[in-house]
């Protein structure tokens, strides 16, 4: 996709928008035009990065996401995977208390190197950007059944997690 024609376009109505105020105005707005070029581009592309992540929220596990190649802007649309058929029927489960409701919100994570590459390479294999492969891989987590939240008991001043322990207490 093209930004050009739509930075144009907004060259244009600046300048018509600029003669009613007269021949000074019109050079102001032709030299503000130049300028502004790139800070027009960036909006754009900002814009386009906030629908593809409302698009994104929709289509979950599907993604869409915004590409930047040179001055073009592309789109890489991932399907979600077709479900598998089931061996027998089973009974629909009644929605979780906590389903998507399609508002987005921002977490931080901290993963070790070594993870985060890890991620990061299967990510890439699946033509999908980071963030994209982890609310896939948790959504994909908690759908599964695999909530095992660690139960931490004390033994011997330490505390312990199954057969490890994680730090010393006094």
């Amino acid at each position: 996709m093209d930004l050009t024609p739509f930075v144009e376009q907004l060259r244009r109505e600046l300048t018509v928008a600029a003669e009613a105020g007269g021949e000074e105005a019109r050079v102001l707005a032709e030299r503000l035009a130049a300028p502004l070029e790139s800070s027009v581009r960036l909006a754009l592309l900002n814009a386009l990065s906030v629908a593809a992540e409302e698009l994104t929220s929709q289509l979950a596990p599907g993604s869409v996401d915004v590409r930047l190649r040179g001055g073009d802007i592309g789109f890489a649309v991932t399907q979600p995977p077709a479900p598998e058929p089931a061996a027998a029927p089973t009974p629909a489960a009644a929605p979780a208390p906590d389903t998507d409701d399609g508002s987005t919100i921002r977490i931080t994570l901290r993963l070790p190197e070594a993870l985060k590459s890890r991620v990061e390479d299967a990510a890439a294999a699946t033509g999908s950007s980071v963030n994209t492969w982890l609310v896939r891989a948790v959504s994909s987590a908690l759908d599964t059944g695999h909530r095992t939240p660690p139960t931490e008991t004390r033994r011997s001043g330490r505390w312990s997690t199954g057969e490890h322990f994680t730090g010393w207490a006094r």
